[in-house]
């Protein structure tokens, strides 16, 4: 068990006072067997109503809506969780499912379907034709097959951090073989989604006491989840080749990018400059603050 402490701070800065509409915030893990939120504190500046619910796929939600006008916006989240970690120590799994093609259950198959249709186009095939080339043997197991293609994405493309816009297209990502953490993991779920799996994207954070080792950290991250016979939904990080790893802190899953973005919502008025601020620190904690 890992305990750690998580802040994560969103700043609006606007050249002219501004009115709020609703904003959806996703920055609280839900309680898990392999999360549990200890602590959890949100500081919000203007205030405004604040309500806590659950989406439809399980994510904890808070709904705020700030009130009157201001030149910012701020929300502080600081959290302390417990990590308890199941790493695939046991990669051997018996159900034949298992094998490429993944087959599903029937049950499964009607919860998991939304997760199995592609969400872009790919007019122009370059996505569909980067598949094809990293098939391998029909006989090859899927994790075999999903370990080494979180492997290809790491190994293949040029990781450049972008603070702000929406994941790129995966079939652009195919054509300029870069892109951020959420362009890998978008990459990796439309992927699989074209060879029948069922992924969604998660976004969260990434634990890493020494930064320069790893892509991502300090700043919220995003990976794919891919459900599998006798595994469940299980993590692939194809930003760092990472599976299944207890730095992988998820906040949130969604079938696709803009569904998942930690701070979405609208502003009123013509704030005409508009700046934003994100800061991620994720790091080992000893305090014992009492449960939220």
């Amino acid at each position: 068990m890992a305990r750690l402490s998580i802040r994560h701070e969103t700043l609006y800065a606007y050249a002219r006072p501004v009115a709020f509409a609703p904003h959806r915030l996703l920055v609280r893990p839900r309680d898990s067997h392999a999360i549990r939120v200890v602590d959890a504190v949100l500081t919000v500046s203007p205030p405004g109503d604040v309500r806590w619910l659950y989406d439809a796929l399980g994510n904890s939600v808070c709904s705020f809506t700030p009130g009157g006008e201001s030149t910012t916006l701020s929300i502080v989240s600081e959290l302390v969780i417990e990590r308890f970690p199941a790493r695939l120590s046991d990669p051997r799994v018996e159900d034949p499912r298992t094998a490429t093609p993944i087959v599903y259950a029937p049950a499964d198959r009607a919860i998991l379907s939304p997760f199995v249709d592609p969400v872009t186009e790919d007019a122009e095939e370059h996505l569909l034709r980067w598949v094809r080339e990293q098939m391998g043997s029909p006989q090859e197991p899927a994790l075999d097959f999903l370990l080494r293609l979180n492997r290809a994405i790491h190994g293949g493309f040029e990781y450049q951090p972008r603070d702000v816009g929406a994941a790129q297209e995966p079939a652009q990502t195919v054509r300029l073989r870069s892109g951020t953490c959420r362009d890998f993991a978008w990459l990796m779920v439309e992927a699989l989604r074209r060879l029948g799996y069922a992924a969604r994207f998660v976004t969260g954070y990434l634990f890493s006491p020494a930064h320069e080792q790893v892509r991502g950290a300090g700043a919220t991250h995003a990976w794919c989840e891919v459900f599998l016979p006798d595994l469940g939904w299980t993590e692939f990080d194809p930003t760092n080749a990472l599976a299944e790893s207890p730095d992988l802190i998820p906040v949130a899953a969604a079938r696709a990018p803009q569904d998942a973005t930690p701070v979405s919502g609208a502003i009123y008025g013509d704030p005409g400059d508009t700046r934003l601020t994100v800061h991620v620190d994720v790091r080992a904690s000893d305090s014992l603050p009492a449960a939220a």
